[in-house]
């Protein structure tokens, strides 16, 4: 069963709160982070991408950033931008997008869990991104930025939530530049705390990690690091748990993950459309933007016109759970035996556009002559998501996009 505990958590005071706050450091490059940071003196940017606070030519990855990193978390905790919690407790955070909210629940997931398979993944994750985010970790002896985890609801977990966030007021609350709510609660009653622990403990067998892969596992490794190094580790000290919101399943929702190519590997359009006949049924839909209306429907867009594309019977195996996944369809029918891109994870001539920019930024790109072609996918469900982890499976690189992300900052663990 999962482990999740209650802990101190450091925050910002109410007044800060929307200033400080930011997106996860891996959703923007420098440049973007400083833009997003500019005018914000309190930003946790300054933490998370303290390269902004560097010469513009200084290397991400260097020990002049981490340092600076450092640095600026002891400033900012010197200066009461950062607080720490009196009493362990979890917290509620709540994210509105489009009129629809959902909730979790902050709190400490188990470095053990990840190591034994209780925490499930379902990517693969990249050496030196991990490596990156280890130091990060290290380096500042906390948790900055939490991970977003998902878990089958339970019914007891969700009542007590909404018992909280009907009878309680927000400790923060605040629309973020991009439209999107966040809302978040102090779980102050110790039974409360207890209850919600218990919970875990009994009826959530397993946690999947949804996005932020590569923060988990820096998170975990880190932790298995420092119990490595501590002669008197007995089990209890806080860098065995790493700082995670765990949302219910039910409550989500995973936008699509789409594909913009810049060549088609030599072809005419006319010889591309009729290798594309053996594994789709094609329909042009003229100009007006068409979106993939099921699954093993595809969208895409090519010299100014879109069209329907439906995978064929025989081209996907139902058993199969990476099989079935579109991102699959559209590789083993086109990427690789059409346009020659064998390697998703290396190649140059494919970009990945999330969903949230909608398809009018695939006509953008392909129009501009920037791409020549642009394929939009159904989205994964979490039950696919859930069904893959728990086969032990890994899905295709770029296959989930979820929205709104977490704004980091709200709630940070330190290690000791």
């Amino acid at each position: 069963m999962a482990v999740l505990k209650p802990f101190r958590g450091l925050r910002p005071p109410r007044e800060i709160a929307k200033e400080l706050a930011c997106l996860p450091y891996d959703v923007m490059n420098a440049e973007e982070a400083s833009a997003m940071a500019d005018g914000k003196e309190t930003s946790l940017l300054h933490i998370t991408r303290a390269e902004i606070d560097l010469p513009s030519d200084t290397d991400n990855h260097s020990d002049a950033v981490y340092e600076k990193s450092v640095d600026n978390f002891a400033l900012w905790q010197k200066n009461g931008w950062l607080l720490q919690d009196e009493t362990p407790s979890f917290y509620i955070y709540a994210q509105t997008m489009a009129g629809r909210t959902q909730y979790g629940i902050v709190g400490c997931a188990s470095v053990d869990d990840y190591l034994n398979g209780i925490i499930k993944k379902h990517e693969l994750t990249r050496p030196d991104k991990e490596q990156d985010r280890m130091v990060h970790i290290r380096t500042n002896n906390a948790n900055i930025e939490p991970v977003f985890f998902t878990y089958p609801s339970v019914k007891e977990i969700d009542a007590i939530v909404k018992k909280i966030v009907r009878k309680e007021k927000p400790e923060y609350d605040f629309k973020a530049e991009d439209g999107f709510g966040h809302h978040f609660w102090v779980v102050r009653n110790p039974e409360t705390n207890r209850q919600i622990e218990k919970l875990f403990a009994e009826k959530v067998p397993f946690t999947y990690v949804a996005d932020g892969h590569h923060r988990t596992a820096a998170a975990a490794l880190v932790g298995k690091e420092k119990r490595e190094n501590n002669p008197k580790h007995n089990g209890t000290e806080e860098y065995n748990f790493f700082l995670a919101v765990h949302f219910p399943a039910d409550q989500l929702r995973i936008i699509d993950y789409n594909r913009t190519i810049k060549d088609l590997n030599g072809l005419s359009n006319e010889e591309f459309i009729a290798k594309l006949d053996a594994g789709f049924e094609i329909r042009d839909k003229g100009t007006r933007i068409y979106k993939p209306r099921r699954l093993h429907n595809f969208s895409m867009y090519l010299d100014g016109r879109w069209y329907s594309l439906t995978a064929k019977k025989g081209t996907f195996d139902d058993n199969d759970p990476i099989g079935i996944l579109d991102v699959t369809i559209l590789t083993s029918q086109i990427l690789a035996p059409v346009l020659d891109i064998q390697d998703l994870r290396r190649s140059k001539r494919i970009d990945f556009i999330g969903g949230i920019r909608g398809l009018g930024e695939l006509k953008k790109r392909v129009d501009s002559g920037d791409m020549k072609v642009a394929f939009a996918l159904y989205p994964v469900s979490m039950d696919q998501l859930i069904t893959i982890a728990d086969s032990g499976n890994i899905m295709p690189p770029k296959s989930t996009w979820f929205e709104p992300k977490l704004r980091s900052g709200l709630v940070i663990h330190l290690l000791d």
